[in-house]
């Protein structure tokens, strides 16, 4: 991912979930590749990006799409409903 779209939007942003996902498609031989980035918390929200924010980017050949979610719960809960989000993205983009 290049260094300027860590820098121009951050870590937690729809453009860093997208880059990281054309990336790992990019350099491996996969179908799909999904990433994830968020704030899991408990610490770490802010207005702008709150804690259970989380962007998904799935990147195939047709493209690369984005998701955000704004997920309940404590840190755990996000990060097992991220994984279950970006599964179903996954699942969607090989049927």
């Amino acid at each position: 991912m290049p260094a300027e779209t860590l820098a121009r939007h951050g870590a937690v942003s729809r453009e860093t979930a997208e880059a990281m996902a054309a990336g790992a498609l990019a350099r491996s031989h996969a179908e799909a590749a999904v990433s994830i980035t968020g704030v899991a918390g408990p610490g770490g929200g802010s207005a702008e990006k709150p804690v259970g924010l989380v962007h998904f980017g799935l990147a195939t050949a047709a493209g690369v799409v984005h998701r955000r979610e704004l997920l309940p719960g404590d840190r755990s809960a996000v990060r097992l409903a991220s994984v279950g989000v970006a599964l179903e993205l996954l699942g969607r983009a090989l049927d």
